[in-house]
């Protein structure tokens, strides 16, 4: 189906879009440009969302805002925004009268007219798509990457061509309701994580697994072996399993064997990479690339696979240099907004660091945290509503006593990063790496991550 005729099935219903966010603002435009009948819902008030409503309501969407936004949902088609659960009592009740819930993501799987690639996973999934983007760009492909990274696509659909790729990154959220899966789908890890949203461990495993679930014969599945979650989806597959892994497995995938990333296909063997030649700090990294090269083998040839690694820099947020000052070395790590994810970012350097930590709290244990901590940080900095629950995890453990680990604590974001500074000599590294969401006093994490390097940008030499 193309977008035209998507958009064509859509006359004379009456449609309503759920959250006026990132991805449903062009979903809405796209909608009101078609000349179909809108009504847009946002818990904020009008005045938060004048903007949209100035833009919108001349061209006949209109808007149901404020507290009680959902008050009387009615609609032929409902397009849930991702982070809303789909059994919201008034969706439930308007989609038990007939309505058909769905999302912009969804309608985009529907009417994309080239190849997705699908990736997923708690940690790791923006690096990779990012990465699986590069390698087909330097294949000389086009490429539109976009989903969870950042880019509605459905309305972009139009100007994509057979022969592109789309390159998706999918969350938890946006896959519970997802029924088509893609010719390529790669699931990271799973681990604990968005237990504020999801009902249980249980859920967020069936969203993940939604990725590969209605794949057919000849599609592919790229899986981490190491990763119990993961590894346990292998007999799932209806598709062809790829695996990566840091040591070589009897299965087609990729491999870390020494220093050399290998691929290992129907029994043989081939050196592609060495880690030498990768730009970005960090094993976690290394197997970024290794999932990475899962997915694309056999699209793109190995020289864009080897130009990829020593030109890719990395994505913003994502142990991000930021600066030198008085010989202390800043980094941005504002992405890991989980345990797993801030202790890949910890494990990435060869020295004891300044971690500033905290955040929204997702309802995550940090136990797991507090050895890696005490294992690779100096000083920790704590801000934010987690800050006393990380405390906790660390003090509590046997090894806190004879760490020599100092801990500050401050509500203040900024009054942490001068903490940071203060307890930092030269040759330091400090490193925003919260460990948690940013939701406690940012809107999310690229607005904590900029926050963070502007202050440390805005920072005077003391010398």
């Amino acid at each position: 189906m193309t977008l035209r005729a998507y958009l064509a099935s859509l006359e004379g219903k009456h449609i309503a879009v759920l959250g006026v966010g990132v991805s449903n603002l062009p979903l809405l435009r796209l909608l009101a440009g078609a000349g179909l009948s809108v009504t847009a819902y946002d818990r904020r008030d009008r005045e938060k969302l004048q903007a949209a409503i100035s833009e919108l309501e001349p061209r006949g969407v209109h808007f149901s805002c404020g507290e009680d936004y959902l008050a009387g949902l009615s609609a032929d088609v409902i397009f849930r925004t991702p982070g809303m659960r789909p059994d919201v009592p008034e969706i439930a009740a308007a989609v038990a009268a007939g309505a058909v819930l769905t999302s912009e993501m969804e309608a985009f799987f529907a009417v994309c007219p080239c190849p997705i690639i699908a990736i997923t996973g708690s940690d790791g999934k923006t690096t990779t798509s990012t990465l699986i983007s590069e390698m087909l760009k330097r294949a000389g492909y086009t490429v539109h990457l976009g989903g969870n990274i950042g880019t509605p696509l459905l309305s972009l659909a139009d100007e994509m061509s057979a022969g592109d790729y789309a390159v998706v990154e999918l969350s938890s959220f946006q896959l519970m309701t997802m029924t088509e899966s893609a010719g390529t789908a790669v699931v990271t890890n799973v681990s604990p994580n968005h237990l504020d949203v999801h009902r249980d461990m249980a859920e967020y495993i069936d969203a993940k697994r939604r990725v590969f679930a209605a794949q057919k014969a000849g599609d592919r599945v790229v899986l981490n072996l190491e990763n119990e979650i993961t590894r346990g989806f292998m007999e799932e597959a209806t598709g062809e399993v790829w695996c990566f892994a840091k040591t070589p497995a009897e299965r087609n995938g990729v491999y870390l064997q020494g220093d050399t990333i290998i691929v290992q296909e129907n029994g043989e063997s081939r050196p592609i990479l060495p880690i030498s030649e990768i730009f970005l700090p960090g094993l976690h990294n290394v197997e970024n690339y290794m999932t990475a090269i899962a997915a694309v083998w056999g699209k793109v040839p190995e020289d864009a696979i080897l130009r990829t690694a020593r030109e890719f820099h990395g994505v913003e947020h994502r142990i991000e240099f930021v600066r030198e000052l008085d010989g202390v070395r800043y980094y941005n790590d504002s992405i890991a907004s989980s345990p797993t994810r801030a202790i890949a970012g910890l494990r990435s350097f060869d020295q004891k660091l300044i971690m500033i930590a905290g955040g929204y709290d997702k309802h995550l244990s940090f136990e797991p945290l507090a050895p890696e901590i005490l294992a690779h940080v100096k000083t920790l900095v704590l801000c934010g509503a987690t800050a006393g629950m990380i405390r906790a995890a660390v003090e509590n453990h046997a090894e806190y006593p004879s760490s020599g680990l100092s801990v500050l604590e401050t509500d203040d974001f900024c009054r942490a990063i001068d903490l940071a500074r203060e307890s930092a000599a030269p040759g330091d590294v400090v490193i925003l790496c919260p460990a948690c969401a940013s939701f406690d006093k940012f809107p999310n994490f690229m607005v904590r991550g900029e926050t963070y390097k502007n202050y440390v940008n805005e920072m005077a030499s003391a010398q």
